[in-house]
């Protein structure tokens, strides 16, 4: 016999658990997970980077630019703050505006189970067929083996993408979102390490290890935050920010310290140590094995006394414009989310109803909304999931 509930929840993450805090009574949220949040208890090196001081729509991708104006400013990234606060959870800053647990990722796990209390949770359960007839959403539900058929008025997509598969991501609010009319837009993965393939893999795999500050650019953004070389091609932050927008065939410009006027360096350096070799100060500023593989690679030769202005300038010029093409990313395998989903253009975007279907939501990651790197995907999650759960509530 089918359990019938006001409102189910698919998807005990970030999104699923802010939605059940505010979605009302006789809601369930269901997960093939053995616990509720494991997204977030592994984010942030386990101390989850929660949200951004500087959260704003502009730091956002979508097809629909405006889209998340509404969420976010109804329930923002001092409103998820001062709930931090109100549970005790001490929190600090990290750069640009990230902020982090002092102790532990499971802290906000348990805040939202807190706030959540009032749903029911089914963990290590599977979702088979969903259909909708007679204003019911009819879900084909297997919890630990045994089915348990639910049926319910509102139904919530908050399974998140395809990113990190190992953890169980399927995709399946996609699934669930096209069965009922939705169109989809492109889906890739986002804030991912990228790759290099042939000789330039070889290249790059002799500098493994080495990070430098660098601007990352590519069709018109960039990003000057850290880059580390991998063996299999380039990471950390300005990467992972610039692979949101890069596609396969781009180059991307690097700048390597971009934080220093290298020009204006270099011509001091040549007054004060002229004989010096030009490789030997260079490395005063990069990472001594670069500066091995680029003076290789660029016939980098003689002393600093050596360099005309001109010299000098072309350098900075290779230095501050380095143009390398990634063959790939890592994938979904390490991609922090995904790039693209549900189309907004079927979503409200004060509530996150399907305008096709009523008592039909998508939130979070599932939607084509994506943040950059740095707890704006989470704050999205936040919001969105408020936006719903406080509509549901309202009906």
């Amino acid at each position: 016999m089918s359990h019938t509930v006001t409102t189910l929840i698919l998807g005990a993450g970030a999104a699923g658990l802010m939605c059940a805090a505010h979605a009302g009574a006789d809601t369930l949220v269901v997960d093939h997970a053995k616990a509720p949040g494991e997204k977030i208890r592994i984010s942030g090196g386990g101390r989850c980077n929660f949200t951004n001081l500087h959260t704003g729509p502009d730091n956002f991708l979508s097809e629909n630019k405006h889209f998340a104006k509404s969420a976010l400013s109804r329930y923002t990234q001092w409103d998820f703050i001062d709930l931090v606060d109100r549970h005790g959870i001490t929190w600090h800053e990290k750069t640009l505006g990230q902020l982090f647990c002092d102790n532990s990722a499971k802290d906000i796990i348990a805040m939202l189970l807190a706030e959540a209390n009032n749903a029911e949770l089914w963990l290590r359960t599977e979702v088979g067929e969903i259909t909708h007839r007679d204003g019911l959403f009819h879900v084909a539900l297997t919890r630990e083996g045994a089915a348990r058929p639910v049926t319910a008025h509102n139904l919530v997509l908050a399974t998140g993408g395809k990113s990190i598969p190992k953890m169980g991501a399927t995709g399946l609010a996609y699934r669930v979102a096209a069965q009922f009319g939705h169109r989809l837009t492109e889906t890739r993965p986002a804030l991912v390490p990228l790759t290099f393939d042939g000789a330039a893999k070889a290249q790059f795999a002799a500098l493994s290890g080495m990070s430098v500050p660098a601007r990352v650019a590519c069709n018109g953004t960039s990003f000057d935050e850290g880059m580390l070389f991998t063996h299999r091609g380039l990471s950390g932050p300005s990467i992972l920010q610039i692979s949101s927008y890069w596609r396969e065939g781009d180059s991307l410009a690097l700048n390597l310290r971009p934080d220093l006027d290298l020009f204006s360096y270099l011509r001091a350096r040549r007054a004060e140590s002229g004989a010096k070799g030009l490789t030997t100060l260079l490395a005063e500023v990069l990472p001594k094995g670069l500066v091995q593989h680029l003076a290789e690679a660029w016939h980098l030769t003689g002393n600093l006394a050596d360099q005309s202005d001109a010299a000098l300038r072309d350098l900075v010029a290779r230095l501050t414009g380095w143009q390398v093409t990634p063959t790939s990313s890592e994938g979904y395998r390490t991609a922090e989310v995904t790039l693209g989903g549900i189309a907004t253009d079927g979503l409200s975007s004060k509530t996150m109803e399907s305008t096709h279907l009523p008592g039909l939501y998508a939130i979070g990651e599932a939607v084509d909304v994506t943040g950059w790197l740095g707890g704006y995907n989470f704050q999205w999650a936040w919001s969105s999931g408020v936006a719903a759960g406080r509509a549901i509530a309202a009906r």
